[in-house]
């Protein structure tokens, strides 16, 4: 194959703009491209190993990275914009995406760099400083993705002790007059989620409808070979690589989702099976994070599919308030909040990552199968990451930094801002309760009450000591005791505080002896 052209189109004599674009901002619309002049404006992209090696990510991310951003390119040639692309092969690839636009702005001597707004703090403090150190002006420009702006929500959390999704989520379903009656929510109350969220049951999901999942093409398939190559040592596996990487391919997915797994996306949101990874969900995040679709047309269409008696209100609730709610909501923490919000550690929670979160390998089911299949498809739907993975760390007491690198480096749809705040703050409550009300936790008896796992795991969820006992559970009533007398000042925890006081004192030593057991096996 010829060597790889770093430019790739004839550009204007004398550049006016060079407008940046990243490799999860893949909008033809973005508000980096509005108002573009290709008689004197340049679109700028690079594939640089920084953004695969900052965290070590696994295969399936950055081959979703590397051929949506290589369709996209094809896209802006096809509309004639002057592109100057780098690919990750090309000899002279400097690595990183500062030191690459700094040889583009020498080659093209703009007078201003452009850019939609990045998602990650990282990234927007490079470019700013790089801007600088040429002398450039950087014109950053609202992310119009997304249905509020970054200054919008911190108007809204001005002088709030607590920011709750909840809140945020009905101001802009009145805003955007997304399933309202006038000032009233459809259906007279806000969410359905005693609606939803219910077990399989013993016979097992049944009848499911088949993903979206799209062959490779010989662009992608250039792709999986450079990625296996450049990056054998990362963890995950290309083998099953179907991601959607143009946008009629997303969306074709959007439409699939709506007709096919819509109308029971409420009611099994939260249930798990082992073996089934797709289940009801959309499998749209993905998508939706590289900018592929617009949160807008995919909210739209689920509000059509309520208008049409094609799903059920509380199905459709539920998912629109994981798009207009809690996607807006994280996005607005994370801005709010960095970039001191990555180093909280609130409950000072300092072991390390167990090994086998990169390789699958424990004796524990429902981890087993959650991480064996995050690896061969960079995917795991919220539950499985929230209250198996995830709760599984936050019991063990693994330093929350470690756990966000691990959920930023597996999954395809991972950018910081909406993957820091869901870790650290939903996940592991390292921020103390500014995102989640209390810290998730639960025993090994919600795992068997929400999925098959533990009839097929030599572990016993009702048993928390012994050589049966279920690490989850042990680790939950061990989490308690550790934390008890922080957790009471939290009135959503007396419940399970009030359990935890019914255990005598030697129940808590052989908890406490187990767990110590457990963790120490582990690490």
């Amino acid at each position: 194959m010829a060597e790889p052209l770093r430019v790739s189109s004839v550009f204007p004599a004398k550049v006016r703009h060079l407008v940046i674009v990243l490799g999860d901002q893949l909008d033809l619309h973005s508000s980096a491209l509005q108002g573009f002049d290709a008689a004197q404006d340049v679109v700028w992209m690079a594939e640089v190993a920084e953004e695969s090696t900052h965290v070590w990510s696994a295969k399936q991310r950055i081959a979703v990275f590397l051929s949506a951003m290589r369709h996209f390119a094809q896209s802006l040639r096809a509309l004639g914009l002057p592109l100057d692309y780098t690919r990750l092969d090309a000899s002279d690839n400097a690595g990183t995406l500062t030191l690459e636009l700094s040889k583009a702005i020498v080659l093209l001597q703009p007078t201003a760099l452009v850019m939609s707004a990045p998602g990650d703090w990282r990234v927007l403090q490079s470019l700013r400083a790089l801007a600088k150190d040429h002398a450039l002006a950087l014109d950053l420009r609202d992310d119009t993705h997304f249905f509020s702006t970054v200054r919008e929500f911190a108007r809204y959390a001005e002088g709030k002790k607590q920011i709750r999704l909840e809140y945020w989520y009905r101001e802009l379903r009145r805003k955007h007059n997304i399933l309202m009656e006038g000032k009233e929510p459809v259906g007279g109350q806000w969410n359905f989620d005693a609606d939803n969220r219910e077990a399989f049951g013993k016979a097992g999901p049944q009848n499911i409808p088949p993903p979206s999942r799209f062959a490779p093409d010989s662009i992608t398939q250039e792709v999986l070979a450079l990625v296996e190559i450049r990056f054998a040592n990362h963890p995950g596996s290309l083998h099953s690589f179907a991601w959607p990487v143009t946008r009629p391919q997303a969306l074709t997915g959007l439409q699939t989702f709506i007709e096919q797994r819509l109308p029971l996306f409420g009611k099994y949101e939260d249930a798990m099976w082992a073996g089934e990874a797709w289940l009801y969900h959309s499998h749209l995040s993905c998508a939706l994070n590289l900018k592929l679709l617009n949160p807008r047309e995919v909210v739209q269409a689920a509000v059509d599919a309520y208008n049409k008696g094609h799903a059920p209100l509380a199905a459709v609730e539920g998912f629109v308030r994981q798009i207009l709610g809690w996607r807006e909501y994280v996005r607005g923490i994370y801005w709010l909040h960095m970039p001191d919000y990555l180093a909280r550690n609130a409950l000072n929670a300092q072991a390390a990552l167990p090994a086998w979160y990169w390789t699958g390998q424990t004796d524990m089911a429902c981890l087993k199968d959650a991480i064996t299949q995050t690896l061969e498809h960079g995917y795991a739907h919220h539950i499985q990451r929230l209250m198996v993975t995830g709760l599984y760390a936050l019991l063990l007491g693994v330093k929350p930094q470690a756990v966000h690198t691990w959920y930023l480096s597996v999954y395809v749809d991972a950018v910081e801002w909406v993957e820091l705040p869901n870790t650290l703050g939903m996940g592991q409550f390292a921020d103390g309760g500014l995102m989640a009300s209390k810290p998730y936790v639960a025993s090994g008896k919600y795992i068997q009450r929400m999925s098959n796992h533990c009839a097929g795991c030599k572990y016993e969820p009702a048993q928390s000591t012994g050589p049966r006992a279920c690490p989850f559970t042990t680790l939950y009533w061990d989490f308690l005791m550790r934390h008890e007398d922080g957790l009471k000042q939290n009135p959503r925890m007396a419940m399970q505080l009030k359990n935890l006081g019914r255990l005598d004192a030697s129940a808590r030593e052989g908890i406490a002896a187990q767990a110590t057991a457990h963790r120490n096996a582990q690490l």
